[in-house]
């Protein structure tokens, strides 16, 4: 279990509701890096040029659930093997088991937001990039009711 949400140093699950999001899959090693404020994706993959102002994580394990989000504050494209937010490690950890693409868009943000209530994976998970609402994710108990709601 994840227990952000009941920590007092945490930011309030406040943002407007109507804000759009990307909801993404993250691995354990993915997220770890997303506690520190920024989600790498292969430039090729749509979801780097969709335009949206959150990114909510869908954390495959342990809890296998829609967790946290964030407000995205920014987009840096990033070549492997030249400077930026990701090391050589983030590259080897979280780029190469999924792509071989050599250029992501890092995404980075302040504050990652642990919801209230998390979208509980009932058997549906969450594949590629799904985009809704704040208020959409605050809604749904779980990934079939989100997937409802979301388009793909």
């Amino acid at each position: 279990m994840d227990l952000d949400r009941f920590a007092t140093d945490t930011p309030s699950d406040d943002a407007p509701g109507d804000g759009s999001v990307c909801v993404v899959a993250t691995q354990p090693d993915t997220f770890e890096r997303c506690r520190d404020g920024l989600y790498p994706s292969p430039k090729s993959y749509d979801r780097t040029r969709q335009s949206f102002e959150y990114l909510a994580f869908y954390r495959t394990a342990p809890i296998s659930a829609i967790t946290h989000y964030a407000r995205v504050t920014d987009r840096v494209e990033q070549h492997r093997g030249t400077d930026g937010p990701m090391t050589a490690e983030d590259w080897e950890t979280l780029i190469d088991p999924f792509s071989t693409e050599r250029t992501v868009i890092v995404f980075t943000w302040d504050e990652l937001v642990p919801l209230e209530s998390p979208v509980e994976n009932d058997g549906h998970g969450v594949r590629g990039a799904w985009y809704c609402s704040l208020r959409d994710i605050r809604e749904a108990a779980t990934l079939s009711a989100l997937s409802a709601r979301a388009e793909t």
